[in-house]
């Protein structure tokens, strides 16, 4: 696969180094949370080569670290939260360079008078991670700690996650859109999940804060993924590559569509990094 970049109405092939922009779960691990040999390596590869490969996910930070050093990113960035942490990593020291928090307690008071059944849990300004419920997931990176719901409510927060048994991810996804929540950026994941950040923050505005810093002209970004939280973040890149099994909206989104995860999608991508 050949990675071209636009300019203007026009493709061409890239010059130099990329700012290469991977989300995790569908992308560089599977559903089962399994990172393949072929993705291994050829990630490893492209660090190798000195291009400039950024961890983009809605995990948390603790959760995302273990995927990077994977990769061989030992010197590097990740966009963690969907854009509401991101940080360095220098050997084995990590450094918070930004943290966007918010004031959750309108969102969660007006999800809870229409979901009081669901799971709730934030991430907080220091990284923790607190619950409403015996409520954890591997994206959090740490353990969960219950607390009362108006202690989350009076909480500032990275992220919000909610989790709904009662629903499908269809009946959910109508819910959530149908209350209108205002002030915050939310998305719906592939289950009955949300994940809520502060307005105007996705992957794409993380990115965006990081390719200015590391000075990246916008047609040397490359961005793959395969979910809705996704979306954002293929549209900002000067090249954007869904997974073959991501949701037709998240394709049409992209400026081309490789093949899904379980047939190893971001190796042809990575490859085509390599070949440029």
């Amino acid at each position: 696969m050949t990675v071209m970049t636009k300019t203007g109405n026009e493709d061409r092939l890239t010059n130099g180094k990329l700012m290469v922009c991977l989300d995790v779960d569908g992308t560089i691990v599977n559903h089962r949370g399994e990172m393949s040999q072929p993705v291994r390596h050829t990630a490893r590869d492209v660090v190798a080569a000195g291009h400039e490969v950024v961890v983009s996910t809605g995990r948390s930070l603790g959760a995302t670290l273990p995927v990077a050093r994977e990769l061989g990113i030992d010197r590097g960035y990740v966009v963690a939260c969907n854009g509401g942490v991101i940080a360095k990593i220098a050997g084995t020291e990590v450094e918070v360079i930004h943290r966007e928090v918010f004031d959750p307690s309108l969102v969660l008071a007006t999800l809870w008078r229409t979901m009081p059944h669901a799971k709730y849990a934030l991430e907080n300004e220091q990284g923790e991670f607190l619950s409403s419920d015996d409520f954890s997931d591997a994206s959090f990176g740490a353990p969960a700690r219950v607390v009362g719901f108006d202690e989350l409510v009076n909480s500032k927060a990275v992220r919000v996650v909610v989790f709904s048994t009662d629903a499908t991810a269809e009946e959910f996804g109508q819910a959530v859109h149908g209350l209108g929540l205002s002030g915050v950026t939310y998305s719906v994941g592939w289950t009955a999940w949300l994940d809520i950040a502060a307005e105007g923050t996705t992957k794409a505005s993380g990115l965006e804060r990081l390719r200015g810093t590391l000075g990246f002209d916008s047609a040397a970004t490359l961005a793959v993924g395969d979910g809705r939280n996704d979306i954002e973040m293929l549209q900002w890149a000067g090249t954007g590559v869904a997974m073959g099994q991501a949701p037709d909206e998240v394709k049409a989104a992209a400026d081309t569509v490789t093949t899904s995860v379980d047939e190893d999608g971001l190796v042809a991508v990575l490859q085509g990094v390599l070949d440029s």
